[in-house]
């Protein structure tokens, strides 16, 4: 027979094992917090180096203020008490499993809405995350006008060729990006989640997998894996109305294009078998409660490209 005990033990250690399991951890910054409402206060950079003359010229910091509210979430399975005491093929334990794997798939959930509003929601600077309008007339939200290698063929089924200008057209874009000191932000990046609806997904991996491009000629991501570049195509079903849309975000950085806040780590509670539920209806629950939220981090280390003929 499993017991209640039993079953939320295999919940922790199965959580454990789908913990940094996907693309979340890299796409996005997780921070504890204590308060239903958080504010994220994004300082401005520091000023790069000048020549001595006349003395120090000190500079303040700029100073951005960004507000997360958090949210209760949960999700509970109900069993008969039966389940537990004749359960011979493991179907408890897997559908425990699953009940572990939600909470991610939750973040996921979380942070692809937040790709898919981009263009109609505001982040730190006040405007959209994906927009033509940053600081120093910086576009998160880029076409074939202001990325060539966005003009394809075929907009949903880019050539490998295609794909793989078009990935590196995007990153050599975000490159660009400065900050408020108009200092370079990503003249290091060298780490890449490239992220699409599956059908587009489909074509995209060949670039960032494929050894030879047309015409037998080598590609260019995968020599550029000798240098250290990590580049990732990562199919996201949660983003299908993007036919001819996909995503360049940038991983290795400290900071991260979203951030992840909870004000209550998850946790789950159960009614047993000793309970008064199972008492009157011969059945248990297992319940995952979570409080918390996603929302934006750095628009400069994620770009938004549309391919078009």
């Amino acid at each position: 027979m499993i017991t209640s005990r039993a079953v939320i033990g295999q919940f922790y250690q199965a959580l454990q094992q789908f913990v940094g399991a996907s693309w979340i951890d890299r796409a996005s910054m997780y921070f504890p917090n204590a308060d239903p409402l958080e504010t994220y206060e994004w300082l401005g950079q520091v000023p790069g180096m000048r020549l001595w003359v006349g003395g120090r010229q000190p500079k303040e910091l700029a100073d951005n203020i960004y507000q997360i509210q958090n949210e209760k979430y949960e999700t509970t399975i109900d069993m008969p008490v039966s389940w537990l005491k004749n359960d011979k093929t493991g179907q408890v334990n897997l559908r425990v499993s699953e009940l572990a794997q939600r909470p991610i798939a939750h973040w996921a959930q979380l942070i692809s809405t937040l790709i898919l509003n981009g263009n109609s929601t505001t982040c730190y600077d006040g405007k959209n995350f994906f927009a033509t309008n940053h600081a120093n007339s910086q576009k998160n939200l880029v076409t074939k006008t202001t990325v060539p290698a966005l003009q394809v063929a075929a907009s949903t089924k880019p050539t490998a060729t295609e794909a793989i200008d078009a990935i590196l057209g995007t990153i050599a874009h975000l490159q660009s990006f400065v900050d408020d000191q108009k200092e370079p932000m990503n003249s290091e990046a060298k780490g890449f989640v490239v992220m699409a609806a599956p059908a587009l997904w489909a074509y995209l991996v060949h670039a960032t997998l494929g050894e030879i491009a047309a015409g037998g000629s080598s590609n260019v991501l995968k020599e550029l894996s000798k240098q250290g570049y990590v580049i990732e195509a990562v199919p996201n079903p949660r983003l299908s109305a993007w036919t001819d849309m996909f995503v360049v975000l940038r991983t290795d950085a400290l900071a991260k294009p979203f951030i992840r806040q909870e004000q209550e780590e998850l946790t789950i509670a159960s009614k047993d078998e000793t309970s008064e539920y199972a008492f009157d209806y011969d059945r248990v629950q297992f319940g995952v409660k979570a409080v918390r939220a996603a929302g934006y981090g750095l628009w400069e280390y994620a770009v938004r490209a549309q391919l078009s003929t």
